[in-house]
């Protein structure tokens, strides 16, 4: 019988169908033990990944009977897929399966800044009573700027405009006939980031998008835009978004991915209770339906590619 290794978390019902079938080994903490991977990757045709456990070559030369890897997500920055793609390793991804949690994330992070909730939240918990102490503004005919146009940015574009917000988007990969469709325009990335009210990020992380927020697109942001970033955290240079937000470039931001995670302490020690911002460990696509969806997902394809 096939053998498949879960090394994150995964949601229980999913994994009682893969074990009516195969024979598993789950084990949610063990990417947290690369040699333990290493020393019995080789027992196993599939396994089943989230974005913590490496599989790089060093790992993949270990696994001599893997002939599929199920990725529950859509990023594959843990994932050497050149060397996967030599050795005839199938990378199944869950593409678009968790847009709808992340997409209400990034509008749930992007009224609560343009509203300065947080600071409003801070001081009042504090016997305060800040009624004029900060601008608070409306979405409603703001500029919101979209950094790729995939199934996540689609998703907030929907929602977006149903706020009255107006979309732009820079995405040289997508056809610029659904200009119409989904009534936004196509620009050119500096564009993007000098006219917009609020910036989110939906594109993977490789050679083109690292670093590709820095100082020089922060001098760009003529409108002191808030910035949200649910993709990956290194597209974002963090030391450069501090400072971007202390000289009020920026007015806010959202992070739910850092360039290391867990997060380390020489990012957050520079953030405190006066910031306009949210700082969230990596949960915007992790939702009690996300998981579930993902998880079937993940399973009807490994079921069907060993059928």
């Amino acid at each position: 019988m096939t053998n498949i290794l879960i090394t994150e978390f995964m949601n229980e019902e999913s994994v009682k169908t893969l074990k009516k079938n195969f024979n598993v080994k789950y084990d949610k903490n063990l990417f947290q033990n690369e040699k333990k991977i290493k020393e019995e990757i080789s027992n196993f045709e599939a396994i089943i990944v989230r974005n913590k456990t490496q599989l790089q070559k060093t790992v993949l030369d270990e696994a001599i009977k893997l002939k599929f890897v199920g990725r529950l997500g859509v990023g594959l920055d843990n994932i050497d897929k050149e060397y996967c793609d030599k050795k005839n390793i199938h990378i199944q991804i869950a593409s678009g399966i968790n847009a709808d949690s992340v997409a209400e994330y990034v509008m749930g992070s992007s009224l609560h800044l343009i509203k300065n909730i947080t600071l409003f939240n801070y001081e009042t918990k504090k016997g305060m009573w800040p009624r004029s102490s900060f601008n608070s503004r409306e979405l409603k005919e703001k500029i919101f700027g979209l950094i790729g146009f995939g199934a996540t940015g689609k998703k907030v574009c929907k929602i977006a405009q149903s706020f009255g917000a107006k979309v732009i988007t820079y995405d040289p990969y997508v056809d610029k006939k659904l200009e119409n469709e989904f009534n936004l325009k196509f620009l050119p990335f500096d564009d993007v980031i000098s006219n917009s009210d609020i910036i989110s990020i939906h594109v993977p992380l490789n050679n083109e998008t690292k670093n590709l927020i820095n100082t020089n697109a922060f001098k760009k942001m003529s409108k002191k835009p808030i910035l949200i970033n649910t993709s990956r955290g290194s597209i974002v240079n963090e030391e450069d978004l501090i400072n971007a937000y202390k000289n009020k470039v920026i007015s806010g931001f959202a992070l739910d991915v850092f360039e290391s995670e867990p997060i380390e302490e020489k990012f957050y020690s520079k953030i405190d209770e006066t910031f306009n911002c949210i700082i969230t460990p990596h949960i915007s696509g992790v939702t009690e339906e996300s998981n579930k969806k993902i998880s079937e997902f993940i399973t009807n394809k490994l079921i069907n590619f060993f059928n």
